[in-house]
């Protein structure tokens, strides 16, 4: 059986006004440019303010997104926001986007807790809910604020995430499925890996105490050794499978947007596929690691620039906590 194409209408992002580089890293810890630079490819990252939350970020991607597609909030029949950094444990960020937007009440609205993947999970959620005709618009908001949970104490990680949020638009599409939008996506879980990247406090297993904070155990934890091996082999092995599936090869693919986290891997992962190094969108010295957000940030810088022309084929793919890989080859619509 046939089915509809679910293709991106709009997209749009947000970035906070205030940009922290390197060199006021150095006052707050042992640091210094040069180092970071030569070890992440991060200049400077955006901080959100204080009264901001991922929900507040969120919505104005989300608004920008769907000014993009030329929709309505009443147009929408889903919200789903890929997030680390919620505003509360629960409700989740996307009711509180769907409350802020205006959206009807007969949506549905949930997040997905996948860490840097979630953007590539958000969309192959999307699609399925479009592709079997059950729904017409979703928007798909990645949202994060992980400044709220960094330890500005430890130079391992202090100098690697900034704020942001990303949103896209997927509606349905003329012809079939196949032609154009998603043509596929690949997504693995590693669960065995997941102690390589989380946030040790803050849930049923250590509920927050007075001390877990004094300790800093409710802000971001990495292996970045461990977690840089896995996610230089692991990018090119899934990437190989989702154009594979969608029945390309790697010439074939115009543009590649990988999560955002350190240049050294994204050139490392490029150079494992044979992709030429101007097919590959890298904002990570502006931003940072922006988790969920980071693969729609740079998904509206390059269409914004004007680069993305129809029929073109977008490689998105990425790594994030859990351990989690995603991966989805669109046809630009």
């Amino acid at each position: 059986m046939s089915c509809r194409p679910a293709i991106i209408t709009g997209v749009g992002s947000y970035l906070p006004d205030r940009i922290l580089t390197n060199e006021d890293l150095s006052e707050i810890v042992d640091t210094n440019d040069e180092w970071i630079v030569s070890h992440t490819g991060i200049s400077e990252r955006r901080i959100a303010a204080e009264d901001q939350a991922s929900s507040d970020l969120g919505l104005i991607a989300a608004q920008r997104a769907l000014d993009d597609a030329g929709l309505q909030p009443s147009d929408l029949d889903m919200i789903l926001t890929p997030t680390v950094t919620s505003d509360q444990v629960f409700p989740s960020t996307a009711c509180m986007i769907q409350d802020k937007l205006g959206a009807p009440n007969t949506i549905a609205a949930f997040d997905l807790v996948s860490g840097c993947t979630g953007f590539v999970m958000g969309l192959s959620v999307a699609a399925q809910f479009i592709e079997s005709g059950s729904m017409n618009n979703i928007l798909v908001v990645s949202a994060e604020k992980l400044t709220s949970v960094t330890d500005w104490t430890d130079r391992s990680t202090c100098i690697l995430f900034g704020d942001g949020a990303g949103a896209a638009v997927m509606s349905a599409g003329e012809g079939e499925r196949g032609e154009t939008g998603l043509l596929a996506y690949a997504l693995e879980t590693y669960g065995e890996h997941g102690r390589l990247l989380r946030i040790p406090a803050g849930g049923s297993r250590q509920p927050i105490t007075p001390e877990l904070v004094a300790s800093h155990d409710h802000c971001i934890r990495m292996e970045g050794p461990e977690l840089f091996k896995l996610a230089v082999r692991g990018i090119p092995e899934i990437a190989k499978t989702v154009i594979s599936k969608a029945g390309l090869t790697s010439e074939d693919i115009d543009w590649v947007i990988m999560h955002q986290a350190n240049l050294r891997i994204i050139e490392a992962a490029a150079k494992r596929l044979h992709i030429p190094e101007d097919r590959v969108i890298i904002n990570v010295d502006k931003y940072g690691n922006t988790s969920a957000a980071s693969m729609a940030i740079a998904l509206d810088e390059v269409y914004s620039e004007g680069k993305l022309k129809s029929g073109d084929n977008l490689l998105l793919v990425g790594f994030g906590a859990g351990f989690t890989l995603g991966g989805a080859v669109i046809r630009w619509a």
